[in-house]
């Protein structure tokens, strides 16, 4: 399975550090948009008060943990991107406003998700392909994509456990990416198996999983 987005960040210099300058992030944003329309016909309508919040928040709350980007920058990386997409789904900036035309994408499984929450994989979409893109300019390679992101039962159980709980948005974008996920306390860095193994030198106890 393959998200869209990467390609085009990828190309942009010092990707890390553009992504916290507001009017690059709502640029951003509305290229990723656009892609979404291009390969699935969706049309979003974009609130930017509603995304320079998400973005604002964002900032605050990345800013209280950065340190931890000392112990595993990789890791911190996804993190910062879960904490991304747990504001965009909390204030959620895009509106659908209809479809028109056909799929251009090939994979039908991602037409079936993206028809399910067209907003939801919108947010989605911009976060992994913010991680794929960071992670091949520092690290020369991106992270696989987990099979799970692929099958429709996982995007019910997201969209109705964020729907309660936005938090867990960090948590399954972490599985969405091949990393452990914490159910317990998704929005603390501090928390997170990565950083607890690097700092503490054991693993987390079991993570107690969202229900649906």
């Amino acid at each position: 399975m393959s998200f869209i987005f990467k390609d085009e960040l990828v190309r942009v210099p010092d990707l890390r550090h553009r992504l916290r300058q507001l009017r690059w992030f709502r640029m951003a944003f509305r290229k990723n948009a656009a892609l979404i329309t291009q390969h699935f016909g969706y049309h979003f309508l974009i609130d930017d008060t509603k995304l320079t919040r998400a973005f604002l928040n964002w900032i605050e709350t990345v800013e209280l943990q950065k340190s931890y980007a000392d112990i595993d920058r990789k890791d911190f990386i996804v993190f910062a991107a879960g904490i991304a997409l747990k504001e965009l789904i909390a204030e959620p900036p895009a509106k659908l406003t209809g479809k028109a035309g056909d799929d251009a994408f090939s994979q039908p499984e991602m037409r079936e998700i993206v028809a399910f929450w067209p907003e939801g994989f919108l947010y989605t979409n911009y976060c992994v392909g913010a991680i794929a893109a960071i992670c091949e300019q520092e690290f020369g390679s991106a992270p696989e994509i987990n099979k799970c992101a692929e099958d429709l039962r996982t995007w019910w159980s997201y969209r109705e456990n964020v729907a309660e709980m936005p938090e867990y948005a960090i948590a399954f974008l972490d599985k969405f990416v091949g990393i452990e996920p914490n159910w317990i306390a998704p929005s603390l860095a501090s928390a997170r198996s990565a950083i607890r193994r690097a700092t503490l030198g054991k693993t987390p106890a079991n993570p107690i999983l969202p229900t649906g």
